[in-house]
C-alpha cells in the first residue's frame, strides 16, 4: 500500500482531521520553518515590483520589498485588504457568484472568521507580523472537554460530552494494554523492568484503581466527572460515575474525533485576533494599505525581457487599466489565476492547472442568548458532529455576556459542502439550525439570524484552499514556486503549510527573497 493510499483510506473512514494528522507523520504538514523577516541586501536601485492579490502573502511581499527600497504597487480585486483573513460582523454585505447577497445581522461585538480562524503557536511567521503589527491576540479554544461528540449512530443520536468519550476511551485502552504486560505478552518488547515502568504509566494515564482496572470510582470520576460533584458541608459527599464500557465506547466510533486535537498543529489552545480575523488585515493595512489599489480585477498578465505588464478592470468605473513594473509577484490563488491569460512556461502553466481547490462551507448564527454557555457550561471549544455541518465552534470571547451570542453553527468541505452550497443561503442556514437541535434542542427557540458563506461560491477565490497529492506535488510543485523570466508565484499554495495563513506568509518571504537575488544579478 502507498502513502497515498493510506491517507485516502484514513481520511475515508476517520475524517480529515485524522488524515492531517497521518500526514504531519509523512512531513507533508509541519511546524513553520520561519526564522525572521527576509533580509534584502544590497541596492535595487528603483527597481519596480507589481504584486496581485492584497492577501497576507501580498501583503508581507509589499511591506518587505518596499523596506528593500522596490517601488511596489499592490492590485487588489475586493474593496479590502486580507483576502481570506476575512471577518463578517453586523452590516457587512456579501455577495456571491450567482448573485446571491446576504447582509450580516450580527448584534455589536458578535462575528463569524468566513476564513482562517485560529493561530497555532508555531506558527511563527504570523505571531511575528501580529506582533509587529500591533495585532492584539488572545486565546482561541481548540479543545473543551465539555463540548460533545456526536454521532447519529450512536447512543440513540444523543451527544456525549467529550470528557466522557476520552476519558474512558484511554482508561479501558490502558486496562487492556496493563493485562497485557501483567501476562508477560510483551515480553519479546519490554524488559522486565520497562514494563514496570509501563504499569506505572498506564495508571496516571489511564486513570486506573490500585488493581490497575478502569472502573466506578474516585480515578476514573477524578477524569471523566461525578455523579454528583464533591461539595461542602453534609452533602459534600461526591458520587462517582459508571464509566461506558469498552464495546459501548469502541462501537461508538467516538474516538475517532480525540485524534484531531493531537496535531501539532491544533493544540488545545490556541491564539485568535482579538475582534476577528480581519485584524491582522487591518495591521498590514496600516502599515502597507498606501501600496495597495483596491476594486482592480486583474485581465492579463504579460511579461517580457524588459518588464511585466498586468491589464485590470476598475469594477467600481469600469475603466480598463494597465499596470508596469520590472518584476511580478503573483499571489492570485490557482483556482482563478488558471483563468487569467498569462505567457508563461509550459511547466508553470501545467502547474497552476493542476491544483483543485477544497470546496468549504461555513455557517455562522447568532442566538439570543449564549444558551451553551447558562444551559451546558460549555465556554469555548469545539463540538464534532457525524452531521453535514461537521463542527460547531463556541466563541473564545465574551464569556458569560449577556444577550445574543454567535456561533460557528457549521464547517464542511468536501461533497458536503458542494451539496450545502448548491441551496440558497437561507436554506443553508436553515439546514445548519436543524441539524444543529440535534445537538443543541435549544437552537430551534434562540435563533435570531445567520449567514452563509460557501467557499467555491466566493468571486475572488472559487474554493477554500489549494489541495495537492503526493504525485502533484513530486510533479508540479516545484515548477509553480520557480521564477519565470519576471514573474514569480506566491501564497499558501506554494507552501507545505497549505490552507493556513503561514503557508502564505513562508510562500511570500521565499519567493521575494528569490526575486530579489534574481533583480541585484541582473
Amino acid at each position: 500500500m502507498t502513502k497515498r493510499d493510506l491517507l485516502g483510506l484514513i481520511g475515508k473512514s476517520a475524517g480529515a482531521t485524522a488524515m492531517y494528522m497521518a500526514m504531519s507523520t509523512f512531513g507533508q504538514a509541519a511546524a513553520s520553518p520561519f526564522k525572521g523577516p527576509v533580509k534584502l541586501d544590497g541596492d535595487p536601485k528603483g527597481a519596480s515590483v507589481v504584486i496581485l492579490g492584497a492577501g497576507v502573502a501580498g501583503m508581507v511581499a509589499a511591506l518587505e520589498l518596499s523596506r528593500a527600497g522596490y517601488k511596489v504597487q499592490v492590485l487588489e480585486f475586493n474593496d479590502r485588504i486580507g483576502g481570506r483573513s476575512w471577518t463578517l460582523k453586523g452590516g457587512d454585505t456579501y455577495t456571491e457568484l450567482g448573485g446571491a447577497t446576504q447582509v450580516c445581522q450580527f448584534s455589536p461585538g458578535n462575528y463569524i472568521n468566513p476564513g482562517p480562524w485560529r493561530i497555532p503557536f508555531n506558527h511563527y511567521g504570523l505571531m511575528h507580523y501580529c506582533h509587529e503589527l500591533g495585532v492584539q491576540l488572545e486565546t482561541f479554544q481548540q479543545l473543551n472537554y465539555n463540548a460533545y461528540l456526536h454521532s447519529t449512530q450512536a447512543f440513540g443520536g444523543k451527544p456525549q460530552r467529550y470528557r466522557h468519550i476520552q476519558a474512558d476511551y484511554y482508561g479501558h485502552v490502558s486496562e487492556l494494554l496493563a493485562k497485557a504486560v501483567r501476562k508477560s505478552a510483551l515480553d519479546d518488547v519490554l524488559t522486565r523492568e520497562d514494563g514496570e515502568l509501563l504499569l506505572e504509566s498506564l495508571r496516571g494515564w489511564g486513570a486506573l484503581d490500585k488493581d490497575m482496572r478502569y472502573v466506578k470510582g474516585p480515578a476514573s470520576s477524578g477524569r471523566r466527572g461525578w455523579e454528583k460533584n464533591p461539595g461542602g458541608g453534609l452533602t459534600a459527599e461526591p458520587i462517582p460515575s459508571e464509566p461506558l464500557s469498552t464495546e459501548t465506547v469502541l462501537r461508538s466510533r467516538l474516538w475517532r474525533s480525540i485524534g484531531g486535537n493531537l496535531t501539532y498543529d491544533h493544540q488545545q489552545a490556541m491564539f485568535q485576533p482579538v475582534g476577528g480575523m480581519e485584524q491582522v488585515a487591518k495591521g498590514f493595512e496600516r502599515a502597507a494599505g498606501h501600496l495597495v489599489r483596491l476594486n482592480s480585477k486583474v485581465t492579463k498578465i504579460q511579461q517580457g525581457e524588459k518588464g511585466v505588464t498586468v491589464d485590470y478592470l476598475d469594477t467600481k468605473s469600469g475603466q480598463k487599466l494597465t499596470a508596469t513594473a520590472d518584476w511580478c509577484v503573483c499571489t492570485i490563488p490557482l483556482s482563478i489565476l488558471s483563468q487569467i491569460p498569462m505567457n508563461v512556461g509550459a511547466d508553470l502553466d501545467a502547474a497552476i492547472h493542476a491544483v483543485p481547490y477544497l470546496p468549504g462551507l461555513k455557517v455562522g448564527i447568532e442566538f439570543k442568548r449564549r444558551f451553551w454557555e447558562q444551559d451546558e457550561q460549555i465556554y469555548g471549544g469545539i463540538t464534532s458532529t457525524d452531521l453535514p455541518i461537521a463542527q460547531i465552534s463556541y466563541p473564545s470571547y465574551g464569556y458569560g455576556s449577556k444577550g445574543p451570542g454567535t456561533l460557528l453553527a457549521a464547517y464542511s468541505n468536501g461533497a458536503f459542502a458542494y451539496e450545502f452550497t448548491s441551496l440558497p443561503p437561507a436554506e443553508r442556514v436553515q439546514r445548519a439550525l436543524e441539524w444543529g437541535a440535534q445537538i443543541h434542542p435549544q437552537y430551534k427557540d434562540e435563533f435570531a439570524n445567520g449567514i452563509a458563506v460557501g467557499w467555491h461560491r466566493v468571486p475572488w477565490t472559487q474554493g477554500c484552499f489549494g489541495i495537492w497529492t503526493e504525485q502533484s506535488r513530486a510533479e508540479h510543485y516545484k515548477n509553480l514556486c520557480q521564477l519565470d523570466g519576471r514573474i514569480v508565484l506566491a501564497g499558501e499554495h506554494a507552501s507545505y503549510v497549505g490552507g493556513w495563513q503561514e503557508g502564505g506568509i513562508t510562500s511570500a518571504l521565499d519567493a521575494i527573497g528569490r526575486l530579489h537575488q534574481r533583480a541585484l544579478a541582473g
